[in-house]
């Protein structure tokens, strides 16, 4: 039977010190008795630091929303962007903002106005309707966490405007929710309604650049096809000058008709004076020479001649010899300036119904912020909700004091 762990008095050990006092097995492996736990140095400096890093500021921070914060009044406002003709694909990729993206359609209005709602632009607009400055530095003396400071510029003023004004979009609806804060109640609503008033006249003001654009646009293409439509009429109008002639076509048609003309006088011609030689050569009993030499024949003969020659010098005129017109070229010439004047003529009447398209749309205002739940007057004063305030105010310090605590303990393991 294995003899009891003993202690042993006086154990000494070449190495470190033991904390602890060591007990020796029969098996010669060496055991430790911890001791009972006591509050060190540290433990109480660590206690101190929670104190001072969590109830402290949360105590101050207590007392003072409770005695010297103001109470603040809240307006909200939502409006759209509305535009008359919105629809199809690009209405619908405009609801979705990451295919809109990949699909390369712009950014829609509500976009724009989402955030001009915090440029320095609006603030410095709406300041000078209805100094922002009077508005919320009149709690500064008493509140200075909460309110402005009246000397600060016009850079410290946008960023209290992003505190005190906070807006959300919903994409799909294209609706945009404005809701103002303040220390007067009536001060607030104004400021959701120059809002409202000022981002109405942001949108009017590109929706006429817009229209301008286009109706600049349009003016321009409308001039540039009458100037095409009087360069191919002033081209045909000299070709009809230089070749003296009103209508190749109707002048052609009246060449033919005339050597066609002359076709059949010389077809009849020859017929009679066929059946006048086959009479007489039947009548008379004349030999070929005595009928040849006869006046009607001989009479005959010229007209035929005469009508051979006429009709030769008419088909002249047609191959451009001896000095005659060139029919051929003449009429490509003539059809190629036609076809340029109509091209030029309906470019013009396009051109033209587009610059009367525009100039309509252009006479009305096809966008504008509608407001459908209009700047609200409060009642009674929201904020700044203590309760919602120290609970973060504690649990933000209380997280700084454990990340501190942690770093702490890490460095002394460490050592």
């Amino acid at each position: 039977m294995a003899s009891p762990i003993r202690p042993i008095a006086n154990y000494k050990t070449t190495g470190p010190a033991q904390p602890f006092p060591a007990l020796v097995r029969p098996d010669g492996v060496r055991s430790f008795i911890v001791g009972r736990a006591r509050l060190k140095s540290r433990h109480i400096l660590f206690i101190a630091l929670f104190i001072l890093i969590v109830p402290v500021p949360v105590a101050v921070s207590g007392l003072y929303l409770v005695i010297f914060a103001q109470p603040q009044f809240n307006s909200t406002v939502s409006f759209v962007v509305h535009a008359e003709g919105e629809g199809g694909a690009a209405s619908l990729l405009a609801g979705m903002p990451t295919i809109a993206a990949l699909a390369g359609t712009p950014s829609s209005d509500a976009d724009i106005l989402f955030n001009y709602l915090d440029s320095q632009a609006l603030v410095a607009r709406i300041d000078h309707e209805i100094d922002l400055r009077a508005l919320w530095s009149g709690a500064y003396a008493r509140d200075p966490v909460f309110g402005f400071n009246p000397e600060g510029s016009i850079e410290d003023l946008t960023l209290y405007w992003r505190r005190m004004v906070r807006k959300s979009y919903d994409p799909g609806a294209g609706v945009i929710e404005v809701d103002v804060r303040g220390f007067d109640a009536v001060g607030v609503q104004t400021v959701a309604q120059e809002i409202v008033a000022a981002g109405s006249e942001m949108i009017n003001r590109l929706s006429n650049v817009a229209r301008s654009d286009r109706l600049r646009h349009a003016g321009d293409e409308l001039r540039m096809a009458e100037d095409r439509l009087a360069n191919a009429r002033l081209t045909l109008t000299s070709f009809r000058a230089r070749h003296r002639v009103i209508d190749p076509i109707a002048e052609l048609a009246g060449e033919m008709e005339v050597v066609r003309q002359l076709q059949r006088d010389l077809i009849e011609e020859t017929v009679a004076m066929e059946h006048l030689s086959s009479a007489l050569g039947q009548t008379q009993n004349a030999d070929r020479r005595d009928i040849i030499n006869d006046g009607r024949i001989r009479q005959s003969q010229r007209r035929i001649d005469v009508l051979q020659r006429q009709i030769d010098i008419e088909r002249e005129k047609f191959g451009g010899h001896g000095g005659q017109r060139d029919y051929a070229q003449l009429m490509e010439e003539f059809e190629m300036l036609s076809v340029n004047v109509s091209l030029a003529q309906e470019g013009f009447a396009a051109a033209l119904a587009a610059f009367e398209a525009t100039r309509a749309s252009a006479d009305r205002q096809s966008r504008y912020v509608s407001s459908f739940a209009p700047a609200s007057l409060a009642e009674r004063a929201l904020y700044p909700k203590p309760a919602r305030l120290l609970l973060s105010i504690g649990l933000g310090f209380f997280l700084s004091w454990a990340i501190l605590m942690l770093v702490v303990y890490s460095l002394r393991d460490r050592r």
